[in-house]
């Protein structure tokens, strides 16, 4: 049904639109205009109109039917361009195209599935120290595995734990510069606050380290099929700037472990929760993997897929995408105008009661019933879709299953905090406090 004018949506106040609601709580804010305003609804964001579209078949038709006529947009704040640069992430037409061709090679399926023995060793090792009656940040923990896994898979490179925690220190203040603050619409992006020294200290920090590895690798043969390797021979036939090297590395570090380790952290928190439900999964992990997950293993683990979909569903790493028009687009029944602002947030869609019974509950088995027959396909994007779909999807899942028997096969983990957890929004969806678990012993 055609519909006139434009969409519905909150009131805001001059100059800020709706930023200073948005920045105050993401979460809260979403989910409020979607229950109050439908499928469409717009308002005004970091002083671009917005239009948040929670139907599954509206985010099908920007990431995919219509994929040709958004791009990923410009926020205004240079910090996300000096961080990601020209990286996958935020590369547009024939710059993007031809990265991800390049970057395609070190994640070919047979790639992939050939990690999996290293995958599992890293993750033997990372445990190796861990005790009974321990009690560890989970996500912390985990995303000091997943960082480990990623340079050794797409770099190359093995790091010692001094680098690791140096790694780790520098993603803090990294992550801090991304949370919503409507201040920050009203302050240059240059202007030496503690906020943004604390930003280029940590960056430097991480590209030193970078450019260590890579000299390192330049050292060795580049007949690797590693991402750094790969691109390292594409600069040697000029195909690479040293500034397109270092943004793509800077993308693949951060993007490459942090979805993954908060991922797991969610599903050690909800397996927490829910204990029967993590007693099937520890059942099928012993039955099919024992002490010593494989590759072969990874298809039989149908129960541990819908785990892991659940907990993707309920805490999405990536809680909201952007897409901004470039060109006017019929959405919703409403004319979206070209350079509009387009947000598809998997937190509001992902917990609606529109494509899932008793949303709010966690129940693998929405997965592995009938319910998902008539489910709409986006109705669940955790890794976005379309074209520009998370190119380590598969990566990210196969590392998800075999660190979860890895630490299943030795430990159960028990929260020792009692409450809600607390969310954190930045360019992920981070715990806002440690996730302090206890291991118990198997």
């Amino acid at each position: 049904m055609s519909l006139d004018g434009r969409p519905p949506g909150p009131e805001g106040v001059p100059l800020l639109g709706n930023t200073h609601q948005y920045a105050r709580d993401p979460f809260t804010f979403m989910s409020a205009v979607g229950r109050a305003y439908g499928d469409v609804a717009a308002f005004d964001l970091a002083g671009q109109r917005t239009y948040m579209l929670t139907n599954p078949a509206d985010v099908e038709r920007v990431l995919v039917g219509r994929a040709d006529a958004f791009r990923k947009p410009v926020f205004g704040d240079d910090a996300i361009e000096d961080l990601l640069g020209n990286g996958l992430l935020l590369s547009e037409g024939a710059d993007w195209r031809r990265q991800r061709d390049l970057a395609g090679e070190a994640f070919r399926p047979q790639r992939i599935a050939g990690l999996a023995e290293r995958m599992v060793e890293l993750a033997e090792r990372h445990v190796a120290d861990w005790e009974p009656g321990d009690v560890v940040d989970v996500r912390e923990e985990l995303a000091s595995l997943t960082v480990t896994v990623i340079a050794d898979a797409m770099f190359g490179a093995t790091l010692d734990d001094a680098t690791t925690a140096e790694i780790q220190t520098a993603l803090e203040p990294l992550g801090a510069r991304f949370e919503p603050d409507a201040r920050r619409f009203l302050l240059p992006s240059w202007l030496p606050t503690d906020e943004n020294r604390a930003f280029r200290d940590a960056l430097d920090t991480l590209e030193s380290i970078l450019d260590d590895i890579v000299a390192e690798r330049r050292r060795r043969d580049l007949a690797g099929d590693d991402l750094l390797s790969v691109l390292l021979r594409a600069q040697e036939h000029g195909e690479q700037t040293d500034r397109q090297l270092r943004d793509e590395l800077v993308t693949m570090l951060l993007a490459g472990h942090d979805t993954t380790a908060l991922a797991l952290t969610y599903t050690f928190f909800l397996l927490d929760r829910n204990p029967d439900d993590r007693r099937r999964l520890y059942a099928e992990l012993d039955h099919v993997c024992g002490d010593d997950p494989t590759f072969e293993d990874v298809p039989r683990l149908e129960f541990a897929d819908a785990v892991l979909d659940e907990s993707l569903r309920l805490y999405p790493p990536v809680y909201t995408m952007f897409r901004e028009s470039t060109e006017g687009v019929r959405l919703g029944g409403y004319d979206v105008p070209a350079d509009a602002l387009c947000m598809l947030p998997q937190w509001v869609v992902h917990r609606s009661d529109r494509w899932y019974d008793d949303p709010e509950a966690f129940d693998p088995d929405r997965w592995l019933d009938d319910r998902t027959e008539d489910r709409h396909r986006f109705a669940f994007f955790p890794f976005g879709g379309g074209p520009r779909i998370c190119i380590g999807k598969q990566f990210s899942l196969l590392e998800s299953k075999l660190i979860l028997a890895t630490v299943a096969s030795r430990f159960e983990l028990e929260r020792v905090d009692d409450g809600p957890l607390e969310l954190r929004p930045s360019l992920t969806m981070h715990p806002r406090d440690p996730v302090r678990m206890r291991l118990i012993g198997r």
